[in-house]
């Protein structure tokens, strides 16, 4: 299921969580402490990251990678196109526009790019490189404070990361400045379901159940606490649409899929 979004003004939810500007792990006193907890937090769990993204969403992360990467195949099928996978983890979704990629136009050397401020993620991500055979080069860095110069990429996209910075407007300003003039930006987030039947179900699954799984096997049930909450307090996805509006961007959209449980953000630099 999908479904574009309307220019018309916002709906209630959205003014209600208009004042959230970034993420809070409990206990956090401010940005710089709770992008601390966030670093922390995902360097603990790294080591079962990728298992439980895939078993705690049936594979469904993987369908929603490919398909943002069906999405931007425009750009991906430019010889001259460089991509950044922003806050990108275990290096997933970069290595999904990579494989896109090879198969539109060949070799992909020299053109993708992940960054993320979790050296462990880091390691994982450099060490699927390898055994892909992958391009992807990465770096250790703060999205907030990007070590690239303006005009870098025409493309800047993030999956499931973008909702833990600890300031989202400062990260759509970072993502604007190394985007080149006709850059487009891309964010996969999760976000809540719509009402029905099957969403009431994904809702229950995603508060009650997966923290209870993600906590025993990973062993860090604050990490999988915090995931569902922090869903609860991001913004709607129309509010999201006016920031990045805000931050410079225009032709910005989005649209939901499964049962409205993720959305796709597009715009254009």
């Amino acid at each position: 299921m999908k479904n574009k979004s309307k220019s018309s003004g916002a709906p209630g939810v959205a003014q209600e969580r208009a004042v959230v500007r970034g993420t809070r792990p409990e206990g956090s006193r401010d940005e710089q402490d709770a992008a601390a907890r966030v670093r922390d937090m995902f360097s603990r769990i790294a080591p079962r990251y990728d298992f439980l993204n895939h078993f705690l969403s049936a594979s469904f992360d993987k369908r929603w990678r490919a398909r943002t990467a069906r999405r931007f195949a425009g750009i991906l099928s430019r010889a001259d196109a460089r991509v950044l996978d922003l806050c990108c983890g275990t290096g997933d979704l970069a290595f999904a526009f990579a494989k896109k990629t090879a198969r539109l136009t060949g070799p992909t050397e020299g053109r993708f790019f992940g960054a993320d401020f979790s050296l462990p993620m880091l390691q994982l991500a450099s060490q699927k490189n390898t055994a892909r055979r992958a391009s992807v080069m990465f770096f250790a860095a703060d999205a907030l404070a990007l070590p690239f110069e303006d005009g870098s990429f025409d493309l800047a996209a993030t999956a499931f990361g973008f909702r833990n910075l600890a300031n989202y407007e400062r990260g759509l300003r970072e993502m604007h400045r190394v985007l080149r003039s006709g850059g487009q930006l891309g964010i996969l987030e999760f976000c809540e379901p719509r009402s029905g039947v099957l969403a009431a179900l994904f809702r229950y699954y995603f508060t009650r159940i997966l923290p209870r799984i993600g906590g025993v096997i990973s062993g860090s049930g604050e990490a999988y606490s915090y995931l569902p909450g922090s869903v609860q307090k991001f913004p709607h996805p129309e509010t999201l649409k006016n920031w990045i509006e805000a931050a410079g961007f225009k032709n910005a959209s989005y649209e939901r899929w499964t049962f409205g449980a993720v959305a796709l953000h597009r715009a254009t630099r």
